[in-house]
């Protein structure tokens, strides 16, 4: 599924990309890969609000993770692997637990993770087209 949005689209995109993830149920974990700038921690606030989330929703580079609960008491987990030098610090946060808890994990930067991914995962790539446009391409693995 390819889906392409400018800055006065967004509302629109992030509502078939809120459907796409409901209908979608056994995919949680969700992968956003796109340039520094590309909008990453902007979409994921978006989809938060679409998810009900009641916390303030922050960009996790210095934490690694951010916990979000929703109006439903559920939770979102917010990773941002940029800082991480290597797999093991991953592993010993207990990042495979989040990924397997049922709950939505959205994850910036996770190529340093990529061999401990469950095998059902949502990949987001986001490009830049030019300052006020951003193309989206979505895969399903």
């Amino acid at each position: 599924m390819e889906i392409k949005y400018t800055l006065s689209e967004i509302d629109e995109t992030i509502d078939k990309i809120h459907s796409y993830l409901t209908e979608n149920q056994q995919r949680r974990v969700v992968l956003f890969n796109g340039k520094m700038g590309a909008g990453k921690t902007t979409l994921i606030k978006k989809l938060c609000d679409k998810f009900n989330v009641i916390d303030e929703v922050t960009s996790p580079t210095f934490a690694i993770i951010n916990e979000y609960r929703t109006e439903t008491e559920n939770f979102i987990y917010h990773f941002d692997f940029y800082r991480l030098k290597n797999i093991q610090e991953a592993l010993d946060i207990g990042t495979e637990d989040y990924f397997y808890s049922g709950f939505y994990c959205f994850i910036e930067w996770p190529d340093i993770i990529e061999q401990i991914l469950p095998d059902n995962y949502v990949e987001i790539k986001i490009e830049e087209i030019d300052n006020n446009t951003r193309q989206l391409i979505i895969n399903s693995y």
